[in-house]
Protein backbone atom coordinates (compact mmCIF):
# COMPACT_ATOMS: atom_id res chain seq x y z
CA UNK A 1 0.00 0.00 0.00
CA UNK A 2 1.45 3.27 -1.07
CA UNK A 3 1.10 6.77 0.40
CA UNK A 4 1.81 10.15 -0.43
CA UNK A 5 2.38 13.00 2.20
CA UNK A 6 2.48 16.81 0.71
CA UNK A 7 3.75 18.79 3.78
CA UNK A 8 6.15 21.61 3.89
CA UNK A 9 6.92 21.42 7.22
CA UNK A 10 9.99 19.49 8.01
CA UNK A 11 8.82 17.91 11.38
CA UNK A 12 5.57 16.60 10.89
CA UNK A 13 6.56 15.48 7.51
CA UNK A 14 9.18 13.44 8.77
CA UNK A 15 6.88 12.34 11.81
CA UNK A 16 3.94 11.34 9.03
CA UNK A 17 6.45 9.49 7.09
CA UNK A 18 7.54 7.30 10.51
CA UNK A 19 4.11 6.50 11.47
CA UNK A 20 2.92 5.39 7.81
CA UNK A 21 6.15 3.27 7.11
CA UNK A 22 5.90 1.44 10.81
CA UNK A 23 2.48 1.03 10.09
CA UNK A 24 3.38 -0.83 6.80
CA UNK A 25 2.42 1.82 4.04
CA UNK A 26 5.65 2.58 1.04
CA UNK A 27 6.04 6.00 2.05
CA UNK A 28 6.53 9.37 -0.83
CA UNK A 29 6.78 12.57 0.89
CA UNK A 30 7.22 15.92 -1.14
CA UNK A 31 8.02 19.04 0.62
CA UNK A 32 6.58 21.23 -1.91
CA UNK A 33 3.36 21.58 -3.86
CA UNK A 34 5.30 21.52 -7.48
CA UNK A 35 7.22 17.89 -5.87
CA UNK A 36 3.46 16.69 -4.18
CA UNK A 37 1.76 17.16 -8.06
CA UNK A 38 4.39 15.07 -9.67
CA UNK A 39 4.26 12.16 -7.33
CA UNK A 40 0.55 12.34 -6.99
CA UNK A 41 0.02 12.26 -10.98
CA UNK A 42 3.08 9.82 -12.25
CA UNK A 43 3.21 7.49 -9.10
CA UNK A 44 0.75 5.01 -7.90
CA UNK A 45 -0.90 6.30 -5.16
CA UNK A 46 -3.17 4.38 -2.96
CA UNK A 47 -3.73 7.28 -0.62
CA UNK A 48 -2.68 11.14 -0.05
CA UNK A 49 -2.29 12.95 2.43
CA UNK A 50 -1.97 16.83 1.64
CA UNK A 51 -1.49 19.96 3.38
CA UNK A 52 -3.20 22.99 2.15
CA UNK A 53 -0.93 25.84 2.57
CA UNK A 54 2.18 24.40 0.38
CA UNK A 55 4.81 26.40 -1.48
CA UNK A 56 4.63 26.47 -5.51
CA UNK A 57 1.32 24.66 -5.54
CA UNK A 58 -1.43 24.68 -3.21
CA UNK A 59 -2.83 21.43 -1.98
CA UNK A 60 -6.35 23.09 -3.06
CA UNK A 61 -4.52 23.16 -6.99
CA UNK A 62 -2.79 19.12 -6.28
CA UNK A 63 -6.75 17.77 -5.21
CA UNK A 64 -8.05 19.45 -8.33
CA UNK A 65 -6.00 17.97 -10.54
CA UNK A 66 -5.77 14.58 -9.55
CA UNK A 67 -9.31 14.33 -10.19
CA UNK A 68 -9.09 16.30 -13.35
CA UNK A 69 -6.90 13.55 -14.43
CA UNK A 70 -9.11 10.73 -12.71
CA UNK A 71 -7.27 9.39 -10.40
CA UNK A 72 -9.79 8.21 -7.78
CA UNK A 73 -7.19 7.38 -5.04
CA UNK A 74 -8.56 8.65 -1.72
CA UNK A 75 -7.22 12.17 -0.38
CA UNK A 76 -6.91 13.03 3.36
CA UNK A 77 -6.65 17.26 3.84
CA UNK A 78 -4.35 18.00 7.09
CA UNK A 79 -4.50 21.49 7.47
CA UNK A 80 -3.87 23.93 10.04
CA UNK A 81 -6.50 26.83 8.99
CA UNK A 82 -8.89 27.15 10.77
CA UNK A 83 -11.63 28.55 8.61
CA UNK A 84 -14.31 25.93 8.09
CA UNK A 85 -14.78 27.43 3.90
CA UNK A 86 -11.18 26.59 3.77
CA UNK A 87 -12.61 22.10 4.68
CA UNK A 88 -15.78 22.82 2.36
CA UNK A 89 -13.58 24.11 -0.76
CA UNK A 90 -10.91 21.32 -0.15
CA UNK A 91 -13.89 18.52 -0.30
CA UNK A 92 -15.50 20.04 -3.00
CA UNK A 93 -12.67 19.96 -4.68
CA UNK A 94 -12.07 16.23 -4.60
CA UNK A 95 -10.86 15.06 -0.88
CA UNK A 96 -12.38 12.44 0.75
CA UNK A 97 -12.12 13.75 4.50
CA UNK A 98 -9.78 16.25 6.52
CA UNK A 99 -7.96 16.17 9.85
CA UNK A 100 -6.83 19.28 11.81
CA UNK A 101 -3.29 19.85 12.82
CA UNK A 102 -1.69 18.58 15.29
CA UNK A 103 -3.58 14.92 15.19
CA UNK A 104 -3.30 12.06 17.04
CA UNK A 105 -1.23 9.22 15.37
CA UNK A 106 -4.23 6.79 16.41
CA UNK A 107 -6.98 8.79 14.52
CA UNK A 108 -4.96 9.54 11.79
CA UNK A 109 -3.83 5.77 10.89
CA UNK A 110 -8.10 5.13 11.65
CA UNK A 111 -8.72 7.31 9.22
CA UNK A 112 -6.52 6.38 6.29
CA UNK A 113 -8.11 2.68 6.48
CA UNK A 114 -11.43 4.16 6.83
CA UNK A 115 -10.91 5.78 3.28
CA UNK A 116 -9.25 2.83 2.06
CA UNK A 117 -12.12 0.23 3.04
CA UNK A 118 -14.58 2.96 1.67
CA UNK A 119 -13.10 2.78 -1.50
CA UNK A 120 -12.50 -0.93 -1.84
CA UNK A 121 -8.56 -0.52 -2.14
CA UNK A 122 -8.38 -1.94 1.75
CA UNK A 123 -11.59 -4.16 2.50
CA UNK A 124 -10.36 -5.26 5.32
CA UNK A 125 -7.31 -5.95 7.47
CA UNK A 126 -7.21 -9.75 6.24
CA UNK A 127 -8.53 -10.99 3.07
CA UNK A 128 -8.55 -14.93 1.18
CA UNK A 129 -8.18 -15.37 -2.10
CA UNK A 130 -8.75 -19.20 -3.07
CA UNK A 131 -6.48 -21.01 0.21
CA UNK A 132 -4.36 -17.81 0.48
CA UNK A 133 -5.01 -15.77 3.20
CA UNK A 134 -2.85 -11.89 3.42
CA UNK A 135 -3.26 -10.54 6.75
CA UNK A 136 -2.12 -7.09 6.50
CA UNK A 137 -1.82 -5.64 9.56
CA UNK A 138 0.62 -8.68 10.75
CA UNK A 139 1.87 -9.02 7.56
CA UNK A 140 1.61 -12.61 7.70
CA UNK A 141 -0.10 -14.64 4.92
CA UNK A 142 -0.87 -18.43 4.87
CA UNK A 143 -1.08 -21.19 2.20
CA UNK A 144 -4.28 -23.19 3.28
CA UNK A 145 -3.73 -21.91 6.96
CA UNK A 146 -0.42 -22.72 7.09
CA UNK A 147 1.70 -19.40 7.55
CA UNK A 148 4.49 -19.23 4.65
CA UNK A 149 7.78 -17.45 5.27
CA UNK A 150 8.07 -14.28 3.12
CA UNK A 151 10.88 -11.39 2.97
CA UNK A 152 9.27 -7.84 3.36
CA UNK A 153 9.91 -7.54 -0.72
CA UNK A 154 8.33 -10.51 -1.21
CA UNK A 155 5.27 -9.56 1.08
CA UNK A 156 4.88 -5.96 -0.65
CA UNK A 157 5.06 -7.49 -4.32
CA UNK A 158 2.07 -10.10 -3.27
CA UNK A 159 0.00 -7.33 -0.98
CA UNK A 160 -0.21 -5.53 -4.38
CA UNK A 161 -0.95 -8.08 -6.47
CA UNK A 162 -3.87 -9.47 -3.96
CA UNK A 163 -5.33 -6.04 -3.45
CA UNK A 164 -5.42 -5.76 -7.52
CA UNK A 165 -6.74 -9.20 -7.89
CA UNK A 166 -7.84 -9.46 -11.18
CA UNK A 167 -5.72 -6.73 -12.64
CA UNK A 168 -2.64 -6.08 -15.03
CA UNK A 169 -0.19 -4.95 -12.82
CA UNK A 170 3.27 -3.57 -14.80
CA UNK A 171 6.52 -4.24 -13.72
CA UNK A 172 6.92 -0.58 -13.13
CA UNK A 173 4.22 -0.34 -10.55
CA UNK A 174 5.36 -3.36 -8.93
CA UNK A 175 8.79 -1.39 -8.42
CA UNK A 176 6.76 1.17 -6.96
CA UNK A 177 4.98 -0.55 -4.42
CA UNK A 178 8.08 -1.91 -3.26
CA UNK A 179 10.63 0.75 -2.72
CA UNK A 180 10.44 4.29 -0.72
CA UNK A 181 11.31 6.94 -2.70
CA UNK A 182 14.57 8.02 -1.56
CA UNK A 183 15.58 3.82 -2.49
CA UNK A 184 17.46 2.35 -5.62
CA UNK A 185 14.90 0.74 -7.44
CA UNK A 186 15.83 -2.23 -9.52
CA UNK A 187 12.88 -3.35 -12.00
CA UNK A 188 14.88 -6.64 -13.02
CA UNK A 189 14.34 -7.64 -9.23
CA UNK A 190 10.64 -7.85 -9.63
CA UNK A 191 11.16 -11.00 -11.83
CA UNK A 192 13.17 -12.90 -8.95
CA UNK A 193 10.29 -12.09 -6.56
CA UNK A 194 8.03 -13.36 -8.48
CA UNK A 195 9.65 -16.76 -9.13
CA UNK A 196 9.88 -16.51 -5.30
CA UNK A 197 6.25 -16.47 -4.67
CA UNK A 198 5.17 -18.93 -6.98
CA UNK A 199 7.64 -21.89 -5.20
CA UNK A 200 6.33 -20.64 -2.03
CA UNK A 201 2.49 -20.26 -3.04
CA UNK A 202 2.55 -22.95 -5.52
CA UNK A 203 4.91 -25.92 -5.38
CA UNK A 204 2.84 -28.00 -6.95
CA UNK A 205 2.07 -25.67 -9.51
CA UNK A 206 -1.41 -26.57 -9.58
CA UNK A 207 -3.24 -23.07 -8.45
CA UNK A 208 -1.09 -20.67 -10.81
CA UNK A 209 -1.87 -17.73 -8.48
CA UNK A 210 0.14 -15.14 -10.59
CA UNK A 211 0.22 -14.82 -14.57
CA UNK A 212 2.70 -13.38 -16.67
CA UNK A 213 1.29 -11.42 -19.10
CA UNK A 214 4.70 -11.13 -22.21
CA UNK A 215 5.35 -6.86 -22.36
CA UNK A 216 2.46 -6.14 -19.87
CA UNK A 217 3.33 -7.01 -15.99
CA UNK A 218 1.42 -9.39 -14.09
CA UNK A 219 -2.08 -10.73 -12.55
CA UNK A 220 -3.18 -12.11 -9.90
CA UNK A 221 -5.42 -15.17 -11.05
CA UNK A 222 -7.35 -15.49 -7.48
CA UNK A 223 -10.52 -13.61 -7.27
CA UNK A 224 -11.12 -12.50 -3.62
CA UNK A 225 -13.20 -14.93 -1.45
CA UNK A 226 -15.74 -12.40 -0.56
CA UNK A 227 -16.40 -10.94 -3.55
Amino acid sequence: MRALIVEDNTEIREDLTRILKKAGFVVDAAADGSQGLYYALEYPIDIAIIDLGLPEVSGMDIIKNIRTKNLDYPVLILTARNRWQDRVEGLEAGADDYLDKPCHHEELLARLRALLRRTGRWAQTEFDCGPIRLNTSEQRVYLNDEEVSLTAYEYKVLQHLMLHAGEVISKTDLTESMYDDDSDRDSNVIEVFIRRLRMKLDKDNTLGPIETLRGRGYRFTLPRNNQ
